[in-house]
């Protein structure tokens, strides 16, 4: 008997009376295993329900160790203690068991929601956009492969959305880095960061924030034609935005007197 049944499967046959009935009137070994792992797997249950992290990812651990393969419990299982390992702030295990649900049993009903959890506990790992992005990335990847593999999942209409919140991050970590470059004066290498925005996440918040960046670089530098041709742009698809409407008042002439940008 294993480490989880046999101290309960003793003590229920100490339950019936302790000198020893007839081996008819004894539970079987089967059914003491089914009905201890029905007992802790509804108390890991309540205990989630109630809110008791640590308790309810043992008590699902634990059950895990005794379902037989193919048993709908063992996804759900590692689901509800993947949910219990994030609540606790334990992301990478969290995230770790989430995968399971999803690469052992991508059959099940919960593999999408899973996908769905193991993104989420990446991106909650990458709380500002100046830090690394890496579990930024790692999140944004593994929405795009629940998008893939379960297209039609209610998940994966989630995951969109997600991915589109994680754009506006992506963007930022881009505009924070060429402000800084701006604020040092080094206008170039901000230009490159706000380039890379405007084309990488044209439709985020920060788009047009870099965008006045830009007018403003190429104004200071004397880069008529590039200012010209980007206030184009904010005129044909930001002109609702104040900011980046006020530093694009008028159409700007090339001035043929203005260097021009110095090659690459």
């Amino acid at each position: 008997m294993t480490r989880l049944l046999l101290p309960a499967f003793v003590l229920l046959a100490a339950a019936c009376g302790g000198g020893g009935p007839g081996p008819g009137n004894l539970p079987t070994p089967e059914s003491a295993d089914a009905a201890v792992v029905d007992s802790v797997w509804a108390l890991a249950r309540s205990e989630f329900t109630a809110g008791k992290w640590a308790q309810a990812a043992e008590n699902f651990e634990r059950v895990a160790l005794e379902l037989r393969p193919g048993d709908p419990r063992l996804a759900a299982g590692r689901f509800y203690q993947g949910e219990a390992r994030f609540a606790m702030g334990q992301h990478f295990e969290a995230a770790r068991l989430f995968r399971r649900v999803a690469d052992e049993t991508p059959n099940d009903p919960l593999a999408p929601r899973a996908l769905l959890r193991a993104g989420d506990a990446f991106a909650d790992l990458w709380s500002r956009p100046e830090l690394d992005p890496s579990y930024g990335e790692t999140a944004r990847s593994t929405w795009q492969e629940l998008r893939n593999r379960y297209p039609a999942a209610p998940a994966a209409a989630v995951a969109q959305a997600r991915l589109a919140g994680l754009d506006e991050k992506f963007a930022e970590k881009l505009y924070k880095n060429g402000l800084y470059y701006h604020r040092l004066k080094a206008y170039d290498s901000g230009i490159i960061y706000f380039k890379d925005l405007v084309a990488t996440y044209p439709r985020t918040a920060a788009a047009p924030r870099a965008l006045v960046k830009l007018v403003e670089a190429y104004r200071i530098l004397g880069y008529a034609e590039d200012r010209a041709e980007t206030c184009d742009y904010v005129r044909r698809f930001h002109g609702d935005d104040a900011e980046a409407s006020a530093a694009c008042p008028a159409p700007v002439a090339a001035d043929s007197a203005a260097p021009s940008r110095p090659p690459s």
